[in-house]
């Protein structure tokens, strides 16, 4: 794992999109990613919400997630 890269995320080899995170910003971010969808589906499981809360709460993390990303991953070959 490098410790300063110029992206935090490599693109694919093959296909659309990014592997996994190179450094450990990236690895933080991706982290705090997954601990933000547990957690938040914990809470809404807890509060017995509506399926439509837990769902808009996934999107939105996961668009600002994408878009972390699209900044600071590597650009497609």
């Amino acid at each position: 794992m490098s410790d300063n890269p110029s992206y935090w995320f490599p693109a694919k080899r093959y296909g659309w999109g990014w592997g996994p995170p190179v450094c450990w910003q990236g690895w933080v971010v991706f982290i705090a990613y997954l601990a933000l969808i547990i957690g938040g589906l914990r809470y809404f499981a807890a509060e017995r919400s509506t399926v439509p809360n837990a769902l808009v709460y996934c999107a939105v993390l996961t668009i600002i997630f994408v878009v972390i990303v699209a900044i600071k991953g590597e650009r497609g070959r």
